[in-house]
């Protein structure tokens, strides 16, 4: 691992890393932030995770959150959203698949399958590198994304009950079988069955039995991508039939961008802190 940048803010340092990823088979960046708390002890983590097109740049300069990761003490664990690399394949033409749009899913189809394991790089190797090498508290963290990032949120934690404390999610993909997005880049990924399209669908998860501790969710109602990709009323429904406690925010006039993130970014931090301590 070699750190490759150091900013001081608000007491504590965001820095950034490159190493060789076994789970993606290429080099792969990262960005976490340390609170000033983190240099006399251990810390709680939130993992985010982005969305389509972005890297870890996105969230650490647009959100705001680490003025909130101070004062709370939290770190904030930033992955790129895929493997990259000029041998790793991309789709040149497209946003929404390759580069930019690994959708947190391990692929099993050629040419994407050696690479695009980012449901193993999120859920096992970046969390066991952090908790190696940073003053963390092993096993105490949470997950937040937005938009393709909110939808592997919400399904690393539904996946992987008890491994994250929490869970939260702007604007999420919450049910991409019925989404243009999630069916291009699950085609693509994981092949033609749908059935095996489910194991990283929020909503046919929930569906199937999977459970959080809860789940907290904002949404814009001003969002362009709404009626089309997200489906967040999808997913409310089968919590509601599932028992599985669900706060949906529509948050009236916000769109799909990092201003909405930013207007909500502080109480979603306040949760996931809430919840950490609760369990640490």
């Amino acid at each position: 691992m070699q750190q490759i940048e150091s900013i001081r803010e608000f007491g504590g340092y965001l820095n950034r890393y490159r190493h060789d990823s076994d789970s993606c088979h290429c080099s792969m960046t990262f960005s976490v932030y340390l609170p000033p708390q983190a240099e006399s002890g251990k810390v709680p983590a939130v993992y985010w995770l982005s969305g389509l097109t972005c890297t870890d740049d996105n969230f650490r300069t647009k959100a705001g959150a680490q003025r909130y990761a101070a004062e709370l003490g939290l770190a904030l664990i930033i992955p790129d959203t895929s493997p990259r690399g000029d041998k790793v394949p991309d789709a040149a033409d497209r946003y929404d698949l390759g580069h930019g749009a690994g959708f947190y899913v391990n692929a099993t189809r050629q040419p994407w399958s050696k690479h695009y394991h980012m449901y193993d790089y999120v859920v096992k190797e970046l969390p066991a590198l952090i908790e190696a090498g940073f003053p963390v508290v092993p096993g105490l963290k949470s997950v937040c994304g937005h938009s393709m990032g909110g939808h592997g949120a919400l399904v690393c934690a539904l996946k992987n009950p008890g491994e994250f404390r929490s869970v939260s999610a702007f604007a999420p993909i919450c049910n991409p079988l019925q989404s243009p997005w999630g069916e291009g880049c699950f085609s693509a990924y994981l092949g033609d069955n749908r059935e095996d399209w489910e194991a990283y669908d929020a909503t046919c998860l929930v569906q199937a039995g999977a459970t959080v501790p809860a789940i907290l969710i904002d949404q814009g109602t001003a969002d362009e991508f709404l009626a089309e990709h997200l489906f967040p009323h999808n997913l409310q429904a089968a919590c509601e039939t599932a028992g599985l406690p669900l706060t949906l925010r529509m948050q009236d006039g916000y769109d799909h961008s990092y201003h909405f993130i930013a207007s909500f970014i502080g109480e979603h931090l306040a949760w996931h802190a809430e919840a950490l301590q609760s369990s640490a």
